[in-house]
């Protein structure tokens, strides 16, 4: 049996930061079981981490992409499977 689980980096970019981009995806968060964080990045751009099945994760951050969709102008993904890293869901500062 294998400790590892599906890890997604996913950076948004688009009108992302000062509209509430962390707390509403926060709030998403607590509909599905996965770990992870949110982040402004000084680029603009908004980095999210989001740990636990792959089909949970998968969903989350379309849930995500779903309810913000009119900040977002381009998303970028990136998945693999590793160690759990996050404990519980929040926001980076």
């Amino acid at each position: 049996m294998s400790d590892e689980v599906y890890c997604m980096d996913c950076w948004f970019e688009g009108h992302v930061q000062g509209v509430g981009f962390r707390y509403q995806t926060l709030a998403v968060a607590k509909g599905f079981e996965v770990t992870g964080s949110v982040r402004n990045l000084p680029d603009g751009r908004v980095h999210l981490v989001a740990e636990g099945d792959e089909a949970e994760v998968r969903a989350f951050q379309e849930a995500v992409a779903d309810e913000l969709d009119s900040y977002i102008r381009k998303i970028e993904l990136q998945g693999v499977m590793a160690a759990r890293r996050c404990v519980g869901f929040r926001i980076k500062h």
